[in-house]
């Protein structure tokens, strides 16, 4: 049965400035002045003010004064009246907004290309050995559907029978499993060591019999072969007591797997390039005066085009307009409303910016000063929100993905936040100070016995810090720092 309801709902929905404005809040610095390169060339309605300048009229006509009688707005008339619309609508690409070579800068003695380094990369190194192999036909195919089955680790962790099957659905060449395992021994003879191993025995296994068998690296061939597991979990003690081996014996056994590549895939990658940190603030010190400042990269001299406008005015006071006037007006206007909705957003931007992080400068002044993370005050995102009179996401996308640059180091704002921990005296402090704590004394400690957790806690509270065993773990896992039998060094 069919029935009707009248319901009153409150709804929140963004405006596309909005959007525009979020997205942009959360673009790092070294990423904003790609953003806006995108956008000039998107909008021709929006003009970079340093480039801009260079095309002004008063540029173009050096001699003329605009205030002189004779200098009027004829010639910009006439010269809006010859423009065609329909004309700019159909242009191919040949003037291409944000072109790096225009016609200013059209000479090939100004071009100024950047070197790229030419590495081969793992796989075509892989398939050149290949190459150099005197193989039957089939056995080429067979190297070659190997090589493709590696991972980025350079293991072949795809079952013999599924090769076997690629090798007869995609190459048509019906291949037995002895073939394909003699084809397996002559990739994992080739370079770097260890490749095409199916699990991590074996590649450590074919990387120590390539090396001299001396008693060391015979001794670590039956470790690897046979006590892996305790290995890879440090029982020491009974190592020494399977292989009957003394302290020292072990050591320079242990050190000889350690030498070993785990992922021979990673060892002929290319290197990836670091990314490049450009903070978007700085705070000097001066005679213990904080002053902070926006990095310009943040601050873009953006206008909008003065020939879009006056075109748009133009065509807007004409009194006749057919359907491809009014689709052509119809198009600057959305140019131009889209660059000024740009140019608010990117203002906006810094003012949120701004005055985020002149909060939390001053939450943390003491810090700010010192550099001492045990004057870190605790702080979370609502204490900032509230203090700004902003959304707790707001500050969210703005510690996510910015940095400040100190006296003392760039940091991540995020860093700056942390949970607070009563000490015994009832005073709270920030859990980086327990952190910062925690990691001294796990590395002060003697690697032959690292402390556990619980002599961890207990060390804390004699300081002062009453907290759970659970908890420190919590902190250790999130600095990275493995469990004290992992840490055991001989």
């Amino acid at each position: 049965m069919l029935r009707q309801n009248l319901q009153q709902k409150l709804l929140q929905k963004l405006s596309p400035q909005q959007i525009q404005f979020i997205k942009l809040l959360q673009v790092p610095t070294v990423s904003l002045d790609t953003r806006i390169k995108e956008e000039l060339e998107d909008n021709p309605a929006l003009e970079d003010l340093s480039l801009a300048n260079m095309n002004e009229p008063t540029e173009e006509y050096p001699d003329r004064d605009p205030d002189d009688d004779n200098f009027n707005s004829e010639d910009t008339q006439e010269t809006m009246d010859e423009f065609n619309v329909d004309d700019y609508l159909q242009e191919d690409n040949l003037n291409d907004y944000g072109s790096k070579y225009d016609q200013n800068g059209d000479d090939d003695d100004d071009r100024k290309e950047i070197p790229i380094a030419i590495q081969s990369s793992f796989f075509e190194s892989l398939q050149a050995q290949l190459d150099l192999v005197p193989l039957s036909d089939k056995d080429f195919r067979i190297g070659q559907q190997i090589i493709g089955s590696l991972d980025d680790d350079g293991y072949l962790r795809r079952p013999i029978g599924s090769l076997i099957d690629d090798l007869a659905f995609s190459q048509n060449v019906f291949a037995e499993e002895d073939e394909v395992l003699e084809m397996l021994k002559v990739i994992q003879s080739f370079d770097p060591a260890g490749v095409g191993a199916r699990d991590l025995q074996e590649c450590l296994l074919i990387q120590l019999r390539k090396r001299d068998h001396t008693p060391v690296v015979q001794k670590a061939m039956i470790v690897v072969e046979e006590y892996l597991d305790e290995f890879t979990k440090k029982h020491y003690d009974k190592l020494e007591r399977s292989l009957n081996m003394d302290s020292e014996e072990l050591k320079d056994v242990v050190n000889e797997i350690l030498k070993l590549n785990p992922k021979p895939g990673d060892s002929n990658a290319v290197t990836t390039k670091q990314l490049q940190i450009i903070p978007d603030f700085h705070i000097s010190n001066n005679d213990g005066v904080l002053f902070l400042t926006l990095n310009s990269q943040n601050a873009p001299e953006l206008r909008v085009s003065r020939s879009y406008q006056e075109m748009f005015e133009h065509y807007d006071k004409t009194s006749q307009k057919d359907k491809k006037l009014k689709e052509a007006v119809q198009f600057v206007k959305q140019k131009l409303d889209s660059a000024k909705w740009f140019i608010d957003a990117i203002k906006q931007r810094q003012q949120t910016l701004l005055k985020t992080m002149n909060s939390i400068m001053n939450y943390q002044y003491e810090y700010f000063l010192t550099g001492d993370d045990k004057n870190l005050r605790p702080m979370i995102l609502k204490d900032i929100a509230d203090r700004i009179g902003m959304d707790i996401s707001t500050v969210s996308r703005v510690a996510n993905s910015k940095y400040v640059q100190t006296e003392f180091g760039t940091f991540l704002l995020k860093s700056f936040f942390s949970e607070a921990i009563q000490m015994d005296s009832g005073e709270e402090v920030s859990n980086k100070e327990v952190k910062k704590i925690l990691e001294e004394c796990i590395g002060k400690e003697d690697k032959r016995r690292p402390l556990a957790d619980e002599k961890l806690t207990e060390i804390l509270k004699e300081k002062g810090y009453n907290i759970a065993r659970r908890t420190v773990a919590k902190y250790r896992e999130a600095m990275n720092i493995p469990v004290a039998r992992l840490r055991k060094e001989l």
